[in-house]
C-alpha cells in the first residue's frame, strides 16, 4: 500500500491566493521547485505568515513530524553552518535532546 503525502506545494498556493496575494512574488522562488523540502516549508511558513505568538507556535509544535530524510537534511544543514545543538533548536523550534538524539540515532 503506497503512503500519501501531503501536497504542501497546493496548500501553499492556494493560502497565496486566497488570502495573501500579495506576498506570491515574495514566495514564487521557493514554490517554483519541483518537490518541497522540510526547509522549504518552514521558510514559507515564515514570509506568509511572520513570527506566530509563542501560543499558537507552542500548540503547532505538537503536530510537526519528520521523516528520515528531513532529519538528515537539517542534520546536514547544522554541519554546513556550523551550529551547535542550541542555536538549531532555536532556528527550527525544536528541543536540544530531539537535535541530540537524532544525532545519535542517525550519525
Amino acid at each position: 500500500m503506497k503512503s500519501k503525502s501531503v501536497n504542501y506545494k497546493k496548500i501553499y498556493e492556494d493560502i497565496l491566493n486566497e488570502k495573501f496575494p500579495d506576498k506570491i512574488l515574495d514566495c514564487m522562488s521557493i514554490l517554483n521547485k519541483k518537490k518541497l523540502t522540510v526547509l522549504d516549508v518552514i521558510e514559507l511558513n515564515k514570509k506568509i505568515f511572520g513570527k506566530e505568538n509563542l501560543v499558537s507556535e507552542s500548540q503547532n509544535k505538537r503536530f510537526r513530524s519528520y521523516n528520515k530524510s528531513d532529519i538528515l537534511m537539517i542534520l546536514d544543514y547544522q554541519k554546513k553552518h556550523n551550529l551547535n545543538n542550541t542555536q538549531m533548536a532555536i532556528q527550527f523550534g525544536l528541543s536540544r535532546t530531539t537535535i541530540a538524539y537524532w544525532k545519535k540515532l542517525f550519525l
